[in-house]
C-alpha cells in the first residue's frame, strides 16, 4: 500500500470516527426523549413496552432506508436501539419503586408491640390448617410456654385438589381468635376472598397472602388501603422482581406494614416439596427495606430437616422462622408430614435457641 493509499484511507476513517460521534450524539438525544416518554407512561399508568408502536416504527424505518445498508442490518440495528430504550425505561422505573427506595420506611413492622424485623427474630407457629377449637387451644398453651408471639392457621384454604380439605372459613378464624385471646398471642391467617376482609381483620392481626394469590392484584389493592400488617408470600413460580411488584400494590396503594415471605420455589428437586431460595433472602434484604420471614414447612414438606433450614435462615438475615405445629400431625387433615408434633416443636425451639437470642 503506497503513502496515498494510506493517507486515502486515514480520511475515510476519520470521516468514519466523525459519524460515529453523531451517532452518539443522536442516540443520546434519542435517550433523552425516551426519558420523558417513560415519564409520561408512568403519570398516565400506561405500559412501558408498546409492540404495536415498536412495530410501525420498525415498518417505517425499513420503507425510508435507500442503502447501502441492507434492510437486514438496519433491522437488527433499530431493534437493539428499541430493545436499549426500552431496558432504560425498566431501570429507572425500577430504581424509583417503593420497595426498593431503602430507609423511606421503618425497618420493623409493629404488630401489637411486637416487631417483625425489629432486630430480634420471630416465631410464627401452629398447625396448617383449624380443625378443632382443643387442638387449637393446645398449640397455642405451647406457644405461650415457649415465649413464641404468632400463632398461624389455615381456616380458608386453597387447594390444588377440590376433593381435598378446603378449610372452616369464618368458623375457623373465630376458633383461632379464641385460642389466641387469653394468651396475648397474634392471629396470622391466610385470606382468599376480599369480601370478607372487613369481618376477617376483627380477629386477624395479620393477614396472609399465601403463594397462590400473590398474583391477585385486586386483593393486593383492597389490602394496600387497609394499612393493616400483610405477610406476602411469594408464589412457587415467581421470580424475585414478581414478588417486588407484587408488594408494590401495597405500598402504593399506601400500607407500609408490609412483610415478605420466602417459602420455596419449585425445581427439579424431588426430595423436598419446594426448593428453598436462601439467595432471595439475602437479597430481599440487600434490595429492599421491608422484614423477610422464611416459611420452613412448606419449603421442605418434611419434618425432619426444618431446624437445619431455620438456623441457615437466620444466618442469611431472616427476621422469623414460620413452621407448622401439630397436636397429632399423623391424624391432619393438609400436610401432616411437614409438621411437628408438640414435643418436636419443644426441641425445634431448643435447637434454635441460640439463633433466637440476638
Amino acid at each position: 500500500m503506497t503513502r496515498e493509499d494510506k493517507s486515502g484511507i486515514a480520511r475515510l476513517r476519520e470521516e468514519i470516527d466523525e459519524a460515529n460521534e453523531k451517532i452518539l450524539e443522536l442516540l443520546n438525544d434519542r435517550a433523552a426523549l425516551t426519558e420523558k416518554v417513560r415519564e409520561y407512561k408512568v403519570a398516565h399508568g400506561l405500559a412501558l413496552f408498546d409492540p404495536v408502536r415498536e412495530a410501525r416504527q420498525m415498518e417505517g424505518l425499513l420503507l425510508k432506508n435507500r442503502g447501502p445498508l441492507s434492510a437486514q442490518g438496519a433491522e437488527m440495528i433499530f431493534k437493539e436501539i428499541f430493545r436499549a430504550s426500552l431496558s432504560q425505561m425498566e431501570t429507572a422505573t425500577d430504581e424509583q419503586l417503593l420497595v426498593k427506595v431503602r430507609g423511606k420506611r421503618p425497618r420493623g413492622v409493629d404488630v401489637g408491640g411486637v416487631t417483625i424485623g425489629g432486630g430480634k427474630p420471630v416465631i410464627i407457629a401452629g398447625p396448617c390448617a383449624v380443625e378443632h377449637q382443643d387442638s387449637m387451644n393446645e398449640v397455642a398453651a405451647t406457644l405461650k410456654k415457649l415465649g413464641v408471639d404468632f400463632i398461624r392457621g389455615g381456616a380458608f384454604k386453597p387447594r390444588t385438589s377440590p376433593y381435598t380439605f378446603q378449610g372452616l372459613g369464618m368458623e375457623g378464624i373465630e376458633m383461632m381468635s379464641a385460642a389466641a385471646k387469653p394468651h396475648g398471642l397474634k392471629v396470622v391467617t391466610e385470606l382468599t376472598d376480599p369480601c370478607v376482609i372487613d369481618e376477617f381483620i376483627k380477629h386477624v392481626d395479620v393477614v396472609q397472602v399465601g403463594a397462590r394469590n400473590m398474583f391477585n392484584y385486586d386483593m393486593l389493592k383492597k389490602l394496600g388501603e387497609l394499612r393493616h400488617p400483610v405477610l406476602l408470600k411469594r408464589s412457587f413460580a415467581a421470580s424475585l422482581d414478581e414478588l417486588f411488584l407484587a408488594a408494590e400494590y401495597l405500598l402504593s396503594g399506601g400500607n407500609d406494614r408490609v412483610i415478605l415471605c420466602e417459602r420455596g420455589i419449585r425445581t427439579f428437586e424431588t426430595a423436598t416439596r419446594n426448593t428453598l431460595d436462601l439467595s432471595g433472602v439475602c437479597l430481599i434484604k440487600e434490595l429492599t427495606d421491608l422484614p423477610v420471614v422464611v416459611d420452613v414447612s412448606h419449603a421442605a414438606g418434611r419434618r425432619d430437616i426444618l431446624a437445619p433450614l431455620s438456623r441457615a435462615a437466620l444466618a442469611a438475615g431472616a427476621d422469623g422462622i414460620m413452621v407448622e405445629v401439630h397436636p397429632h400431625p399423623e391424624g391432619a387433615l393438609s400436610d401432616g408430614s411437614q409438621q411437628l408434633n408438640i414435643d418436636e416443636f419443644k426441641q425445634f425451639m431448643d435447637d434454635l435457641s441460640s439463633c433466637l437470642e440476638c
